[in-house]
């Protein structure tokens, strides 16, 4: 299994909001090896082997990843601005919902794979939204992030040991307050 985490790579984004999926695979390892235009880490969830990526195209394209990655028994985590912070959403499948990474992975392999989006809404209405996704989360709301990344992590392991169903019936409703 590979689980892709999209973000955009260098010190200036790491905190940002567009940069959840690449926390929370920093949660899972902390070693990171250089492959081409992508940092991974191999580890084990739940007795399997799994890669971790973090493509470093920058998030409008992400998809450049599967030049060199196999497509199948992929997840990919990413941030999603229509869903509040405090939830995440595990999918089989779908569009992108206007998200620039995941039309870049569309346009590479299709839209049938899992995914596991993770709310960072919802955006002021007086804020644009690419101004949004690259700005920081507040202490308060990094406290809050700090429990869905918990809960993602959570996920994960139920998607590896027990299938993506189960995870969806476990996590799909849960808010974090």
């Amino acid at each position: 299994m590979i689980i892709i985490g999209l973000g955009n790579p260098g010190e200036k984004y790491a905190n940002t909001r567009h940069n959840v999926g690449f926390m929370v695979l920093d949660r899972l390892s902390k070693s990171w090896k250089s492959g081409p235009n992508y940092l991974y880490s191999d580890i084990n969830i739940s007795g399997q082997k799994v890669k971790l990526v973090k493509p470093l195209t920058y998030m409008n394209l992400s998809g450049e990843v599967f030049k060199y990655l196999p497509h199948d028994d992929i997840i990919v985590v990413y941030d999603d601005l229509d869903l509040p912070l405090g939830r995440i959403r595990i999918r089989k499948d779908g569009s992108a919902g206007g998200h620039n990474g995941i039309k870049s992975i569309i346009s590479y392999i299709g839209q049938d794979f899992p995914r596991i989006r993770i709310g960072i809404g919802p955006k002021p209405k007086e804020i644009d939204a690419a101004n949004y996704v690259l700005s920081e989360f507040s202490p308060e709301e990094f406290e809050k992030l700090r429990k869905v990344i918990d809960l993602t992590l959570q996920a994960i392991e139920t998607i590896v040991s027990e299938g993506i169903d189960k995870a969806m019936n476990k996590y799909n409703s849960i808010q974090i307050e």
